[in-house]
């Protein structure tokens, strides 16, 4: 039987219990006054920092703390960023991600991109200019090849994977091959020259690394076409470093998932209306990409032997 004495010792235990929970699930404000979110550099600043910015604000409001937009100089500077813990939050492309969990980046991937269909996959291509003879890869030899990055997934490793197949070592087939540091430098070399084809990104028809160039008037998409295209890729993941608070990575989880119901507005400025929303992911999803950058190291020590 309760008596009154017992009634106030648990409502007195109850109350201080309330006011110690949020102060609790608070803790790591004071730890993390400012997260920094990252992102590769898959476009010129501008256009990353036009495009994520009204995200970095939709994080910071959910979160209820500082969110600071950092754009990484290459793919590798991300990679580093998150193994020194100085990049809490990061976006990547499919290898950038596997190396960085290689190299012994504590992270872990809560969010894919979608496509508007539901899957969950993107292709590598290989453009050429829409008026230049070559029909195929092998029409190329003695000319200059575009890549990304040596971090690229889409813009180098599937690329190389793929000339690997056709028995094609670009090193020597190709009179050149050029990092051009972006997918958009990578389509402005083409454009001007300095290359004659260029790996690049592609969803599908409707959306691809050239359709976003065109609509911000860089170039004409259709100043140019495919001559291959890749099996599917898995997408870009966002991942967190995983030694941050079990409650601040839950509020980013669920902050995330749910930018595309909560601010759609910011979700649109990312992505153009171009995609589905981010769900969940985990690192097991970029494991045959771990391989596919094995595969490419391993053809790196070959060549160098």
């Amino acid at each position: 039987m309760l008596t009154r004495r017992h009634t106030l010792t648990l409502a007195a235990a109850g109350l201080a219990a309330s006011l110690a929970a949020p102060a609790f699930a608070q803790d790591w404000k004071a730890k993390y006054p400012e997260l920094i979110f990252a992102i590769v550099p898959a476009e010129n600043a501008a256009g990353v920092t036009e495009r994520y910015t009204p995200f970095v604000n939709y994080l910071a409001k959910e979160l209820g703390t500082k969110v600071t937009l950092r754009i990484a100089n290459d793919y590798a500077a991300i990679i580093e960023g998150q193994r020194a813990g100085n990049i809490h939050i990061g976006m990547y492309g499919p290898s950038s991600f596997a190396r960085a969990l290689m190299t012994g980046a504590k992270i872990e991937a809560f969010a894919i991109e979608t496509n508007l269909d539901g899957t969950k996959g993107y292709h590598s291509v290989f453009y050429v200019k829409k008026d230049s003879p070559y029909q195929k890869v092998e029409d190329l030899k003695g000319k200059n090849l575009g890549l990304v990055d040596p971090n690229s997934t889409s813009g180098n490793n599937v690329p190389r994977f793929a000339l690997n197949a056709m028995k094609i070592e670009p090193e020597t087939f190709f009179g050149k091959v050029v990092y051009t540091g972006s997918h958009e430098n990578a389509v402005i070399a083409l454009q001007q020259g300095t290359v004659d084809v260029a790996a690049n990104w592609w969803n599908d028809e409707t959306e691809s690394n050239l359709l976003r160039m065109a609509r911000k008037n860089m170039v004409k998409a259709e100043d140019f076409r495919i001559i291959f295209k890749s099996d599917e890729i898995v997408n870009s993941p966002m991942a967190y470093l995983t030694d941050l608070p079990e409650s601040l990575r839950t509020a980013i989880r669920t902050a995330v998932l749910n930018i595309q119901t909560k601010d759609k507005a910011a979700f649109d400025k990312i992505y153009n209306g171009k995609q589905g929303p981010m769900v969940p992911v985990t690192n097991d999803a970029y494991k045959p990409i771990i391989e596919l950058n094995k595969f490419v190291d391993e053809l790196r020590r070959k060549k160098a032997s």
